[in-house]
């Protein structure tokens, strides 16, 4: 028989023990959802700066966190480099305040920021071997000869150019050179490394390549990043934050998954990757019309019936049988890209893009499906309607589309009737 006297607080003591379980369990699951506070290592505050009279930037505010590689993202004449050069010291804005860990720098020459710039002509010195040019900086600080040559021995081994000390720069391949820059930056052990473009002199693979090893080197020193290029796969691959950029203003920061699968607006789906961008209407919280049709989709807060801008990224169309779908076109051209094809469907004038692994021929009649979560949908702004033959798909061609069914519905109708009266006409001759 059980003695009750032990039993009761046995009991107790399990159950207290299964209730701090679930608080911890919910408090690892908290952890998980609440990303760990960052330190700002640089704020730009209000940045305005202008070239020969004409506005670059306009109070401009960004802030950067220690220990990122943040990537400045945009086409050329977006400002990107603009703000490279004001953190850099190298422009003094014409209003606003540079911030480094919270201390104020505008006025602060570049050689006394705790940064260092690579810039896309590597600016290494021709009379210099490898050695002493990474050298260069250390001396000028004064640092002892047993140190610097630690130090770039350390620095050569980093950037895999062990052996290459005493090579002149002249006999550097255009890698070798870049890693050589790289390496001349980071023994000045800055706090903050810039890099303009710095890949854009390189051959494809080269690039690729590079981009590997940037970001290993990026995260073997903890040094914070900031990148500018207008390649935006290289910004997809190498980046903890994108900053997407045009005409001086941020159109979205996020991470690249964020980017690439949740655009802001039109400018950002459009330049991130391909995009088919359609007017759209949200009828409702996931509902949504575009292409003459009513889709599920899995955006809402919108409200009732508010135009809207429809992203359909290439890759998430599938390609069907014409009756297994509302979306019908023919192919208009094919072109292979060595991991896919890239197919233009034509749906009522308006040219749908493809990316698939299947091969179709032009003139193919095919349908289009898509998923809830093939469609997103964005507030419609200032670049809607703006960007070429895959996002022009207004009201006039939905007009088109369905004047089009209806004619097609029509002309079924009369193939009907006429086959009917054929039938009925035999049957008299019976």
């Amino acid at each position: 028989m059980i003695d009750k006297s032990f039993a009761i607080p046995y009991i107790y003591f399990i159950m207290s023990v299964l209730e701090k379980c679930r608080i911890l369990a919910a408090v690892r699951h908290l952890a998980k959802e609440i990303p760990l506070l960052k330190n700002t290592i640089i704020s730009l505050q209000n940045i305005t700066v202008s070239y020969d009279g004409e506005q670059v930037l306009g109070g401009f505010n960004l802030e950067i966190h220690d220990g990122e590689f943040v990537t400045l993202l945009g086409p050329s004449g977006c400002g990107k480099t603009t703000v490279l050069r004001t953190i850099a010291g190298f422009i003094k804005p014409d209003a606003g305040d540079v911030f480094f860990n919270d201390r104020n720098i505008t006025g602060l020459p570049p050689h006394r920021r705790e940064v260092n710039t690579i810039f896309q002509k590597y600016a290494l010195f021709p009379h210099l071997n490898v050695y002493e040019n990474i050298a260069f900086g250390m001396r000028l600080k004064g640092r002892s000869e047993k140190e610097i040559k630690q130090t770039v021995h350390e620095m050569l081994a980093m950037v895999n150019l062990t052996g290459y000390a005493h090579r002149g720069i002249g006999q550097l391949s255009g890698g070798q050179q870049q890693r050589v820059a790289i390496a001349r930056a980071l023994a000045n052990e800055p706090k903050v490394l810039l890099l303009d473009e710095p890949l854009g002199a390189l051959d494809l693979k080269l690039r690729k390549d590079m981009q590997a090893e940037l970001k290993k080197i990026q995260q073997q020193t903890g040094i914070t990043f900031v990148f500018v290029t207008h390649d935006q796969e290289e910004a997809l691959s190498m980046s903890d934050t994108v900053v997407v950029m045009d005409g001086g203003v941020i159109q979205q920061i996020g991470s690249p998954t964020d980017i690439y699968n949740e655009p802001k607006n039109a400018f950002v789906a459009d330049f991130i990757g391909e995009s088919n961008i359609l007017d759209g209407v949200m009828l409702e919280d996931y509902a949504v019309r575009f292409a003459g049709h009513t889709f599920s989709c899995l955006d809402g807060g919108f409200g009732r019936n508010t135009p809207v801008d429809v992203v359909i990224r290439p890759e998430d169309i599938k390609v069907v049988k014409p009756d297994a779908t509302l979306i019908i076109g023919d192919v208009t051209a094919v072109t292979f890209k060595g991991v896919h094809y890239e197919i233009i469907v034509d749906v009522a004038g308006f040219k749908w893009m493809i990316q698939s692994t299947e091969c179709r021929q032009v003139g193919d009649h095919i349908g289009l499906a898509l998923t809830p979560d093939d469609i997103h949908v964005m507030e419609k702004s200032e670049y809607s309607g703006v960007f070429g033959d895959y996002s022009t798909f207004s009201d006039e061609m939905e007009e088109d589309m369905n004047a089009s069914e209806e004619a097609k519905a029509s002309d079924e109708e009369d193939e009907l009737t006429e086959a009917q009266a054929e039938r009925e006409e035999k049957d008299d001759e019976i």
